[in-house]
């Protein structure tokens, strides 16, 4: 890769994994379509994302468990079905766009409902926690949308959470990350053991950098940015996801 575009895929990654890393998320899609502006080639594409995926949710999942926002209780019903289900969807393919469409449209409004909800203070509704067999039904149904989709299950997850008053806005960016490691690790195994995961050596450059955007990110997510402006960051994630869904 020519130095000059890997400096410019660098630096855009950077600032993708502050952001994702701020909410809980890792940033596959923003590393997906860096990468494919930068013309790297699809098969690497995936492995390459999928590992930059893991280290920047890991960091999220260490420091918004650190600030004490990670909940064991409301994590594992979600997490335990959704990696075989992931597996599952990841082996279907459905016949045209309609399907992508209609989830992108869905995550635009959940962007829409949680950047306005800016005005309504700490949290948007009071907290209760989810029945487990309800709370594991939706992790299968998370996990086989994002092997449907490819994309992220913390992006299904978040807004959902949110909005039913499932978790707080902290709460949330504590149990997504962890959500979306366990299921990139998945992912990322599975290509290797297929053989169809290999990573380039500028892999560990673009993993460098976004050690560092994601140490900041989740540092300033779980510890200094208020609420209202983590809600309004995860509204932006959604909706650039969900038009990426839909025009992509």
């Amino acid at each position: 890769m020519d130095d000059t575009i890997l400096l410019l895929l660098a630096s855009g990654m950077l600032v993708a994994a502050f952001v994702y890393a701020s909410v809980g998320h890792g940033g596959a899609s923003a590393y997906i379509a860096a990468m494919a502006l930068a013309g790297i080639a699809p098969a690497e594409m995936r492995p390459i994302a999928l590992t930059l995926n893991i280290l920047v949710s890991a960091l999220a999942t260490y420091k918004f468990w650190r600030a004490g926002h990670f909940r064991w209780r409301l994590f594992w019903p979600f997490a335990a079905v959704s990696i075989p289900f992931a597996y599952l969807g990841g082996a279907i393919t459905l016949p045209g766009n309609l399907y992508k469409v209609v989830v992108g449209l869905v995550l635009v409004y959940a962007g829409w409902q949680l950047w306005r909800s800016f005005r309504t203070g700490e949290e948007m509704r009071p907290v209760r926690e989810p029945a487990v067999p309800l709370a594991m039904a939706i992790g299968a149904a998370m996990g086989l949308l994002s092997g449907l989709t490819g994309v992220g299950g913390g992006i299904f997850l978040s807004p959902l959470l949110l909005m039913l008053g499932w978790a707080g806005t902290k709460q949330t960016s504590a149990v997504a990350a962890p959500f979306i490691l366990v299921n990139s690790v998945a992912g990322l195994a599975a290509g290797f053991v297929d053989g169809t995961a290999a990573l380039p050596e500028s892999t560990w450059v673009l993993a460098a950098v976004v050690l560092v955007g994601g140490w900041l990110g989740a540092e300033y997510g779980s510890r200094r940015f208020a609420n209202p402006v983590v809600r309004r960051v995860l509204a932006v994630v959604l909706a650039v996801a969900g038009a990426k869904m839909v025009f992509v």
